[in-house]
């Protein structure tokens, strides 16, 4: 149940039996051979799927994050850590204004980070406002799904190479791993990853992808449910 679906009038009678809210914070960034909207179709996808065993509403995601140092990939669309930070709050003191108490945020994209912290400066602000965070990819059920099958999470590898974001075909090889402890700069980021892959597979079985997606799914699900 999204609320861009919805009239104002049908948001009010939901208030009046409900308080909460999924909100999706993701990027338009490059991932490799996957969709530009990688990092808000996956969290995405899971809020609609929590939606419908939870009926909690689920807001408009936000389709931009920090993401500077893929600006020299085509389609990468970053925005200022402080635009960001600016406009997470807003987002969420609108919402609590109109009645929304707790607000659970799914965040899909890793430079989004530092809005977490920010949430925890202004929520001293609001007393009754219950916020809870989660980043699917990071989470205690995803890692153990990844050990599990002995593999590792890389950006754009095979841990967001879900059927719905893939829009070419897909090396069916492994790339070796890439890290570097310097700050890149765009250029530099561009010519270090080559084609944005971190390393890794490039894709696993669906079988594999569809674990990781139920076993988040059932995370988000207890969160709404405790939130």
């Amino acid at each position: 149940m999204r609320l861009g679906e919805l009239n104002w009038m049908q948001i009010e009678s939901y208030l009046q039996k409900d308080n909460r809210v999924i909100l999706v914070l993701g990027s338009t960034e490059q991932h490799g051979y996957l969709s530009m909207l990688t990092d808000v179709k996956v969290p995405l996808a899971l809020a609609d799927a929590a939606s419908q065993q939870s009926n909690v509403l689920v807001a408009p995601p936000v389709n931009f994050g920090n993401s500077p140092y893929f600006a020299a990939y085509p389609g990468t669309i970053s925005i200022r850590v402080e635009t960001l930070l600016n406009l997470a709050e807003d987002i969420v003191r609108s919402l609590y204004s109109q009645g929304f108490k707790r607000i659970l945020i799914l965040n899909g994209h890793g430079g989004n980070a530092p809005v977490q912290n920010h949430l925890q400066e202004i929520v001293r602000g609001m007393p009754d406002l219950r916020i809870a965070w989660y980043s699917w990819w990071t989470s205690e059920g995803v890692t153990a799904v990844a050990e599990a099958h002995g593999l590792r999470s890389y950006h754009a590898n095979w841990i967001e190479a879900f059927p719905f974001v893939r829009v070419t075909a897909i090396p069916q090889t492994n790339k070796e791993p890439l890290g570097t402890n310097r700050i890149l700069s765009p250029e530099q980021a561009k010519e270090f990853y080559g084609d944005g892959v971190f390393g890794g597979p490039y894709q696993v079985d669906d079988a594999i992808m569809s674990e990781v997606f139920s076993t988040a799914l059932k995370e988000i699900v207890r969160m709404l449910e405790v939130l």
